[in-house]
């Protein structure tokens, strides 16, 4: 698993990518300004950008246990979760599986039902393609892997990984003990109740709802606004409920 490390101090924080992306493509425009005060380790699930597939479908599942053997390996004993659209399904999976390693975790524009997702995003997954994938998600995985068969796989088994996603019980997300921020963008492909009842399934959960669509919040690559705030506003909220005090 390929992984970078920015930044000194602190709990050390897991950035885990959204579905189709690199560490660059979801997080350049955040991550100095995180690791202004923290150690930051952001890493590349399996398949995507630096990090080898292996012989095996793609589940939200594995993706936790590899995020969980990583954090084993780097010999640390708890750490912070931040986790964007796919990679919120994950870091919710490692507090599930792996909940002692698990200290505080933000859930950025991520569900646990299909019902959560905007109307007429599974029937549009049905016809995901190649050809269809947004483009600066494709730019900035032949930026640092060119090779054109590795990217076709990484989105052959992401887009399966959506069309068969089951629904996870509610009693999964109560069974999370690290208090969570719950993040979501008004206009997100999540809708924004989904959201709310999250925050109110998890315990110890915070929700914050911002201006914006999928990712903007964050200056993610494919809807990244010029100049915008907002990015900024979203971090100062996020070191805030990483650093606050829980009794």
């Amino acid at each position: 698993m390929y992984y970078e490390a920015h930044g000194e101090g602190g709990r050390p924080l897991i950035l885990i990518h959204g579905g189709g992306s690199t560490v660059e493509s979801n997080w350049s425009n955040v991550l100095p300004l995180l690791a202004a005060h923290r150690t930051v380790i952001a890493v590349e699930l399996q398949a995507h950008g630096r990090t080898a597939d292996v012989d095996r479908p793609e589940t939200f599942e594995q993706d936790a246990d590899d995020v969980a053997t990583l954090v084993r390996q780097l010999n640390l004993t708890s750490v912070d979760l931040f986790g964007f659209s796919n990679g919120g399904h994950t870091a919710m999976q490692i507090a599930i599986r792996h909940p002692r390693i698990v200290r505080r975790m933000v859930i950025a524009s991520a569900s646990y039902r299909r019902e959560g997702m905007i109307d007429g995003f599974f029937e549009m997954m049905e016809h995901a393609s190649l050809d269809n994938m947004p483009a600066p998600l494709k730019e900035a995985f032949l930026a640092v892997n060119p090779d054109p068969h590795a990217l076709q796989t990484m989105h052959d088994k992401d887009a399966a990984r959506m069309r068969t996603f089951d629904d996870w019980s509610d009693d999964a997300l109560r069974s999370i003990n690290a208090p969570a921020l719950i993040i979501n963008a008004d206009r997100d492909v999540i809708k924004t109740d989904h959201a709310v009842a999250m925050s109110r399934l998890i315990p110890n959960a915070r929700l914050l709802i911002v201006p914006g669509t999928h990712g903007s919040y964050l200056g993610e690559a494919c809807t990244v606004v010029p100049d915008s705030k907002i990015p900024e506003m979203v971090v100062r909220v996020v070191e805030e409920f990483l650093d606050e005090r829980f009794a």
